[in-house]
């Protein structure tokens, strides 16, 4: 009787170390196709170290990032106005004489009606016939303006307000207090200077990050971006559009980490330590220090054989947090939006649990036998 209990505890033992619930697979079964792949079945992913000597061969690799947008860096330009086609202008001649072409008896100054500047960039106007004002200054389309009436009015002073159109406009479309049309004051008016005028950045927005749309092309940076890099702050032309939104970049975390769920991008770059701190580190009693894994899939187009990009889609690079190498690494190696970061769990939890369900089973055996013997 004593054996048969002594056996029917081992079994239990052993049936509870082969079903022993974990949250997580251990990192020699996750990378376990690794070394089983032959050249007739080869594996369906790469392994690579995130150690010193590779971080520069990894950051060469072409970006995973498809929202990644090209911009426009600043270019100064002098702070007036300019006339462009489809302002409209608004001139005023004062005159001195009593009976001149312009004005009647006893007037002094006749307005024009509004006239808006013609696709071409000219203006009619009387006595004068069509003139070229497009790619001026108010001031020096005005001086212009009164040099050519000068010779039918030789009193003639010219008073000149332009109005801007669509050409001369900007418009800010959303992520901000105000939106709207703005006109452009001059030709130095920035990204930055349109958002202050709406108002600012509207709060609750996740790391927001500034698009300019110019014609058919769209640029994009961050406002942090903009803000640390006044180079960046692109000067805008007529008919820019810009808005702000919050950043969609984010990463995952599963297994023994602190927390298994999706993290948005707070900044502009996350490095691996950054991601570990931002899920809460690692589960002390589950997770493997050795064993932090980051599952990335690159296009096919981004493969290479020669070392300049991955030599598979699917990519897993391990991570030892155990090594000063491994923790220097971790704080260059940037996440990149999509990222799994999978901690393993620790082969020394499942061994601690079969420890206690041995000592459980050889305690409960023990009782048995003491049992049997009082009886």
């Amino acid at each position: 009787m004593r054996r048969l209990i002594m056996l029917l505890g081992m079994a239990l033992m052993l049936g509870a170390c082969t079903f022993l619930p974990r949250g997580a697979g251990l990192q020699r079964e996750i990378l376990n196709q690794q070394h089983s792949a032959s050249a007739e079945t080869p594996m369906d992913f790469s392994v690579a170290a995130v150690v010193r000597e590779n971080l520069a061969t990894f950051a060469a690799w072409p970006d995973v990032d498809h929202h990644g947008l090209d911009w426009i860096r600043r270019i100064d330009q002098p702070n007036n106005r300019i006339i462009a086609a489809g302002d409209t202008i608004s001139i005023t001649i004062w005159s001195t004489e009593d009976n001149g072409l312009l004005t009647a008896p006893g007037q002094r100054f006749v307005s024009m009606p509004q006239m808006r500047v013609s696709s071409s960039g000219t203006l009619f106007l009387p006595y004068i016939g069509t003139i070229r004002v497009a790619g001026m200054s108010p001031e020096t389309a005005r001086a212009r303006i009164e040099e050519q009436y000068l010779v039918v009015t030789p009193s003639a002073q010219v008073q000149l307000e332009m109005t801007e159109g669509r050409a001369n406009t900007v418009s800010l479309v959303s992520g901000v207090v105000g939106p709207g049309v703005y006109p452009l004051p001059d030709r130095d008016f920035t990204v930055m200077n349109l958002i202050a005028e709406g108002g600012g950045i509207q709060q609750g927005l996740r790391n927001p990050q500034v698009r300019l749309q110019r014609g058919s092309n769209l640029y994009g940076t961050s406002a942090s971006a903009l803000l640390d890099n006044p180079a960046l702050d692109t000067t805008l032309v007529g008919g820019d559009k810009v808005y702000v939104e919050s950043d969609e970049r984010y990463f995952l975390s599963l297994g023994a980490a602190g927390s298994e769920q999706l993290h948005p991008f707070a900044k502009d770059s996350l490095s691996a330590l950054d991601a570990m701190s931002i899920i809460g580190g690692l589960q002390d009693s589950r997770a493997d220090p050795q064993g932090i894994l980051i599952l990335r899939e690159y296009p096919e187009s981004a493969v290479r054989y020669d070392g300049s990009g991955p030599d598979n889609t699917r990519m897993v690079f391990t991570i030892d947090l155990t090594s000063a190498d491994g923790l220097f690494s971790a704080r260059r190696f940037e996440i990149e939006s999509g990222d799994l970061v999978y901690v393993a769990e620790s082969p020394l939890t499942a061994a601690d649990s079969i420890v206690a369900i041995v000592a459980s089973a050889f305690g409960a055996a023990r009782q048995a036998n003491l049992v049997l013997e009082n009886n």
